[in-house]
């Protein structure tokens, strides 16, 4: 039962903007079946599909089995998210929440770091996520 959608950022050394196929493949190289992500959200706001919503993610450890994996493209402990970025993220959460009944909240849409000791999703990007959440509200009531 999916009850979580868990944020992340891409972390590498530069504040780069991957896409799901550049994701896949390097996912791939580390043996993994696919990308481990169900989304990728590109700097421009463009907004990838990466696993399936009907197959577990490969994204938080021990967590997978019951979330859905967002992916927003950028080291965001260097770099801030864009505009675009912020808004496609927010619609999509409404989109996700509606879909799986969740309510829009800090129980149920949470940064990587909220689960495992990491700096994902990026100080930059964790510090909005209350903004960006209660964006997702509006969008969700519309």
């Amino acid at each position: 039962k999916t009850d979580m959608i868990v944020i992340h950022h891409t972390g590498n050394p530069t504040d780069d903007d991957l896409s799901a196929k550049e994701i896949n493949a390097s996912h791939q190289s580390q043996a993994w079946t696919c990308i481990g992500y169900h989304y990728v959200i590109r700097k421009d706001g463009t907004i990838e599909i990466g696993r399936p919503h009907w197959t577990i993610g490969a994204h938080t450890y021990g967590e997978n089995s019951h979330t859905i994996g967002i992916h927003v493209c950028g080291n965001f402990e260097i770099g801030e998210p864009t505009s675009k970025q912020i808004e496609s993220l927010a619609m999509l959460l409404a989109n996700i929440c509606t879909d799986y009944g969740l309510p829009i909240d800090t129980t149920h849409v949470v940064g990587h770091r909220d689960l495992m000791a990491t700096a994902c999703p990026g100080y930059n990007l964790y510090k909005i996520l209350q903004t960006i959440r209660g964006k997702a509200v509006f969008y969700q009531q519309q």
